[in-house]
Parts: C-alpha cells; structure tokens; sequence
C-alpha cells in the first residue's frame, strides 16, 4: 500500500492515503512501521489536523472527504459524523434510525475507510465496548478504548 504519509500517533503509526484534494483512507500500522513525512500540501494538512485532534479532543476535522462504500455504509458514516466527542451510540441505536439491523452497521462500522475523522469508535455495543478494526479483543479494542478516554476529556 502507497501511503502520502505515516504518522506516529500516542497508540502507534497510522497511514494516511489521500490524492491532491481529499483523504481517502486511514489504516492501522504496526507500531514497528517507521513515521513517513507528508509528500504532498494535501497530506500536510491531514496530519496537522491529526495531531491538533491527538493534543486536543475538541479540535474539529475540515478535510474533503473521498470515500467508497454501500448506500448502507454511506448512511452508517454519516450517522457517525453526527455522534458529538465525548459521546456514544449504541449499534442498535444507529439500526433503529436506519431501519437496519444491528449486525449490518457493525459491518459498516469496520469497512470505515476513514477511522478517527468518521468516528466509527463512538459507535458501541449495548453492553460492552463491541468491537474496533473487525476485531473482538486485543490492540484495536485497547486503540477504542484510548480514543473513548481521549475524548472524555
């Protein structure tokens, strides 16, 4: 994968895809990936608004955003962008406003291309965290977990 960067955030490497006038995907990097300098103003940008989010909770994304997805996974995004920080929704919640069912937003939750600025963590189980990157247990529920904490502040 070819990123435009690879940022060093407080739970490991994240890498940022973008072309020259929107972002297009963040993804997960082993925290042994070595941090790569933006190669393009688009890319700048992305990372300053990260790393202004990672310093401060309240700091708000204004980034094009690019991303692919179902009608479904369109509208389990856009619910997503609207779950104030600090905040949470269950994925019941999200299917009752969608007529959809719990399991199809989960699924939705963990196609997001665009984790953090499309806050998929904020979405939770009735009880419990749920899961995080497709993922039950482990680092992706520890990375939920940090930007849940983050965000409560």
């Amino acid at each position: 994968m070819e990123y435009q960067a690879k940022l060093a955030v407080p739970f490991g490497v994240i890498g940022i895809r973008c072309d020259d006038a929107a972002l297009l995907g963040i993804d997960w990097l082993p925290a042994t990936e070595k941090p790569q300098r933006a190669t393009s103003a688009f890319a700048k940008t992305v990372c300053e608004q990260l790393l202004h989010y990672f310093e401060n909770p309240d700091a708000k994304f204004n980034l094009p955003l690019k991303v692919d997805g179902t009608p479904h996974q369109q509208k389990v995004w856009q619910a997503m962008l609207a779950i104030p920080r600090g905040a949470t929704r269950t994925y019941g919640d999200i299917a009752s406003e969608l007529k959809s069912a719990a399991q199809a937003v989960g699924q939705a939750c963990g196609a997001n291309p665009i984790p953090i600025i499309i806050p998929c963590h904020r979405i939770v189980a009735k009880s419990g965290l749920g899961g995080f990157m497709r993922h039950a247990h482990g680092t992706p529920l520890d990375i939920k977990r940090w930007l849940l904490a983050h965000e409560q502040r």
